[in-house]
Parts: C-alpha cells; structure tokens; sequence
C-alpha cells in the first residue's frame, strides 16, 4: 500500500504550474491591502473558499474570474518577486525537486512595468527561493491566444532574450475556442530558429484538431492537458484497440502531456476522475506525469494530485516513480541536469523510501 506519508515524502517534478495561480490566500490580502484593492474576503478562510469554489462547482466561469484578483495583486516588482520566491517555498515542502513556473508577463504591465521588468522581477524571487530551499526551477513565458499574433511574438521573442537567465521555454495560453495555434505561427517560427522550447495548451476545451496544429503546425514539445486526445482513440476497458495517426505519432515520438486531474475536472474539461484519460495514456505507454495547473483555484498540490491517482487507479510506488522520471526527462533543461536530477535525486530519494519501508 503507498501511505500518504510516502506520497509526501516523494521527490516530485512539476512542470505545469501558473504563478498567478498559486498565490497565498495571506499573500493576497496583504498585497490587496497595500495596494488598496478590493476582495470578496479579507478573512483567509473565506477568500480561499472563494477561489476554489469554481473548481468545486465546475464552473470554468467561476474558476477563470478568479485570475482578476490574482494578477491585481502583482503589479509591482516587489509583488512579483514575493509571490515566485513564495511558489518555490511552497512547492519545497510538498518535496517537488524540480519545477517549471509559467506566467503571462502582458498580465502585470498595468501599472507601468514594462515585460523585461516583470520577467526581471519573478526570475529574481524565483533565485530567491531556489537559494532558501535548494528547489531547481525554470520559467516559461506564456502568450495569450486571444492576443494579436504581434503581441504573441514579442513575448516569444522576450522569451529567447532571457533563455540564459532561467526562462526555458514558450507557451500560449487561454480560451481555445476560435484561437487556434496555427494563428501564432511567426511566433512559433521564431522560437524554432532559435533552438527554443515550446509547449502549447492544446487538447483541454477543443479536440483533436488543437492538438494536431500545436505539434505538426507550431512545433510543440510538450503538450498542456491534451486530454481531448482521446478521441483519436476506440478504448475498451482501459485498452486501447484503435489510435489514429496522430496519437500514434504522440506515442511513438515520446510528445509529453501534461495532466492535471484536479483542474480538468474542476473547469469541466473532463466529467470526473473515473472519466480522466490518463490512466489510458499512462497504463499504455504514453508519456505522461502528474502536474497541478493551479494550486490555489484547484485546492491541490502533487501530492493530492499523487494521491487522487493512487486512489482512483491504482498506481503503485513504481507507477510514482515512473512518473516522476517521465517528468524529468520531459524538462526545458539541459540534458546533463535531467540526469543529475533523475538519478542523484529521484532515484536515489525512491530507494531510500523503499528501503525503509521494506519495499522490494
């Protein structure tokens, strides 16, 4: 049996996780309070029911709402630089070893930063926090794909301007619906010429189409969510009889997909746990790991996230460890730092675990 103790205590990799989504409830009311700004609640417990209550009612509306106060609250430099030191502390004592933050920098320019002051600001309180607690990170910029394709560029190339600073890849986020990615392409070829990283939200609220042009049109390594690739599949009991080109093409290049069970559930992109795909991706070979997507607004963190898959499908301690490994090797860094991580740290903190536990 894998306690909840063990999932605590195992080392874990997180590589979808929003800033301005992961924010203190305490953090939020000082910050609100300096900066005059009105809340729901300025009592913890309240404000916090208040953010998760989208998640709760299965309401995207609800849950996306609550990003206005978030990003109220981190428009200045200081702001920013509290709130990424603070996700490093808080990913730090669920034993995540490794983790890539991602943000929308246009977010945080209303009060006149401009976006190399605000990467600025987060890659400073992110060092902070790797230095309080030993966690290596790294920091992905999000465009938004409601944004004009220029806008999208500049933020792709704000990207490639900080890769040797702690930013390691390009993402776009948002409503999927009538934006697709190919929309984006300049910027998309402009990471590419640069030998950057890209991964896309694709495959979350629209379906195959999302991800196919997010890979084959833009270039995706990784994909966010892709749950929706389920539909390129027949499945019986848990076994897939059938794919189509394009998850074939998934599984056989080792394309990641992000899952992020609490989330999909709680903005509806999926009906429930028992309906969630990625016991089918994971039982068939598919390369896919754990992630929280947003801790505050989906009350989690890896290891509820860890716990809700043992729960539900079974994992054992090796199924955990596979998963943090299919992470791992799923990083924006560079490949000598995969492998010290992978096997001084994860490997290394799993035997352990078993060792003590009397675990063959």
């Amino acid at each position: 049996m894998v306690t909840n103790d063990m999932i605590k205590r195992i080392p874990k990799v997180e590589l979808h996780d929003h800033l301005d989504g992961g924010l203190r409830p305490t953090t939020i009311i000082e910050l609100a309070k300096e900066e005059k700004i009105d809340l729901p609640s300025t009592d913890e417990n309240e404000l916090k029911a208040w953010f998760v209550r989208g998640c709760k009612k299965k309401s995207l509306s609800l849950y996306l709402e609550t990003f206005a106060v978030t990003t109220a609250v981190m428009q200045t430099k200081e702001a920013l630089q509290r709130v990424a030191r603070e996700a490093l502390e808080d990913l730090a004592k669920d034993n995540v070893v490794y983790a890539e933050i991602r943000f929308a920098p246009d977010l945080h320019t209303r009060n006149g930063l401009n976006l190399e002051e605000v990467v600025t600001a987060v890659l400073k309180g992110l060092d902070e926090g790797r230095k309080e607690t030993g966690v290596q990170y790294g920091l992905i910029l999000c465009a938004m794909r409601h944004e004009a394709p220029e806008s999208t560029l500049d933020i792709a190339e704000l990207a490639v301007a900080f890769s040797g600073k702690g930013v390691v890849a390009f993402d776009i986020a948002g409503d999927e619906y009538g934006h697709p990615p190919k929309k984006h392409i300049e910027a998309f070829r402009y990471i590419r010429s640069k030998n950057f990283n890209i991964t896309i939200h694709a495959g979350e609220a629209f379906g195959v189409e999302s991800i196919w042009q997010a890979i084959q049109i833009c270039g995706a390594h990784r994909i966010g969510h892709g749950v929706r690739l389920v539909e390129d599949m027949t499945i019986e009991n848990g076994r897939i009889l059938k794919m189509g080109s394009l998850s074939q093409f998934i599984l056989d290049r080792r394309i990641p997909l992000e899952m992020c069970l609490s989330s999909n559930v709680g903005t509806g992109a999926v009906e429930s746990l028992a309906a969630h795909p990625f016991p089918v991706f994971f039982k068939n070979g598919f390369r896919v790991f754990l992630c929280t997507d947003n801790r505050l607004m989906s009350d989690t963190n890896l290891t509820k996230e860890m716990s809700l898959a043992v729960r539900e499908y079974g994992l054992g301690l090796r199924d955990l460890e596979k998963i943090s490994i299919n992470a791992m090797k799923s990083a924006f860094i560079h490949y000598d730092r995969k492998i010290e991580i992978i096997y001084d740290v994860i490997k290394k903190e799993f035997a352990d675990l078993r060792r003590e536990y009397g675990i063959e």
